[in-house]
């Protein structure tokens, strides 16, 4: 692109160059300005200093301005018969590359050119090679994380092909958890807890949270009726497996990737263990402290494990077991407003209040009767 007032100029360079390159040739600032904001992007840019209309100065601030930014790498040469240092300063403060003077000699021209064009397209060239890289990298991960999650679900599968419970209480449960910890998320006293990430973290990881069946021997996991108290405490040693195989899990990955555990580093495998640990662990606990394995009481209970908590009882109760028949909706609300403060944070049955039509949606949708 040259941007020159004076024709004659104009056409002595245009002999000069258009030989070699393709060239477009402006004799107003502002017809040059209108070029360019459209999808006109040169390679470089010849631009005479002293013109009636509007200054090569002010041209080229506007030409910045006016941009956005998608000019930003294109090399500008002032073309000027001034011979100063301030007037060549204030150009390379504007953001020009080089000067020539006038009158033009073909050959400096040429090679100053050709210097400059031949550094931008090594600049394009590395800026490609970067964001290709970067596409690669990004595939990478997003399949690294689709296999992750594939392969926590499969696992929580185990558990639950071992399990009477359908396959679709993994999914409820999921989704209840997801729909509790968004309208938690709008409490004050919760929001710094349940992040976007963190909630993402907490959904990923609640499948899982009844993986210790895998180890609860078939004559109590399968029983169509109920429990006796001794199979009933073998059965709650569920919450202590899962939590041992999570713990050696973590200790293992540590070992090999030695990553910080931290839960503030995004969606990373370990931090995704470590919410899993929590649920795993400490879903059976009560507000109360009545609860298993260890009998944690209120804010002592992990808030993963407390979300948990209610979601699967809310299962257990609005669905069909061998022993039982499904409760209906009122009721199940009226167990779970009952056990506010005693087994539920009552932060969290009042966030499930607000959005147990959402609840019923989710319980509908992934009924037991859908594939």
């Amino acid at each position: 692109m040259v941007v020159d007032d004076s024709p004659v100029m104009l056409a002595t360079i245009n002999g000069i160059l258009s030989h070699h390159y393709h060239v477009n040739m402006f004799g107003s600032p502002e017809v040059a300005l209108n070029a360019v904001s459209g999808d006109y992007f040169p390679d470089l840019i010849l631009l005479d200093v002293m013109m009636p209309e509007m200054d090569g100065y002010t041209f080229l601030k506007r030409l910045l301005r006016d941009s956005q930014n998608k000019l930003d790498n294109i090399p500008v040469i002032f073309l000027t018969s001034a011979n100063s240092a301030e007037d060549e300063e204030q150009g390379f403060s504007l953001g020009a590359v080089d000067y020539i003077q006038k009158p033009i000699n073909s050959t400096i021209l040429l090679a100053r050119m050709r210097v400059h064009i031949n550094a931008k397209l090594a600049r394009d060239q590395l800026r490609l090679n970067n964001s290709i890289k970067d596409m690669e990298i990004d595939s990478r991960l997003r399949e690294n994380l689709v296999i992750k999650d594939a392969s926590f679900h499969a696992l929580a599968m185990l558990a639950e092909i071992r399990d009477p419970e359908s396959a679709n209480h993994l999914h409820r449960t999921q989704a209840f958890v997801l729909a509790l910890a968004k309208r938690l998320s709008h409490n004050p006293r919760y929001k710094s807890s349940l992040s976007e990430a963190q909630i993402n973290l907490i959904m990923k990881a609640a499948p899982l949270h009844d993986i210790g069946k895998v180890g609860i021997p078939d004559e109590i996991l399968l029983k169509p009726g109920k429990l006796t108290l001794d199979e009933f405490e073998t059965m709650k040693t569920h919450a202590s497996l899962g939590k041992m195989a999570i713990e050696t899990a973590i200790k293992r990955s540590s070992g090999i990737f030695s990553l910080d555990l931290s839960l503030e580093e995004g969606d990373t495998t370990l931090s995704f263990l470590d919410v899993a640990l929590q649920i795993v662990g400490s879903h059976h606990e009560k507000w109360d402290g009545s609860g298993y394995p260890n009998g944690l009481i209120g804010d002592a209970i992990p808030l993963s494990a407390q979300l948990m908590a209610l979601a699967d009882v809310y299962d257990a109760l609005s669905s069909r077991r061998p022993y039982k028949e499904p409760f209906s909706e009122s009721d199940v609300i009226r167990i779970i407003l009952e056990g506010s403060g005693l087994h539920f944070n009552p932060d969290i049955v009042d966030a499930f209040i607000d959005v147990k039509e959402q609840f019923s949606i989710i319980a509908k949708h992934y009924s037991d009767h859908e594939a």
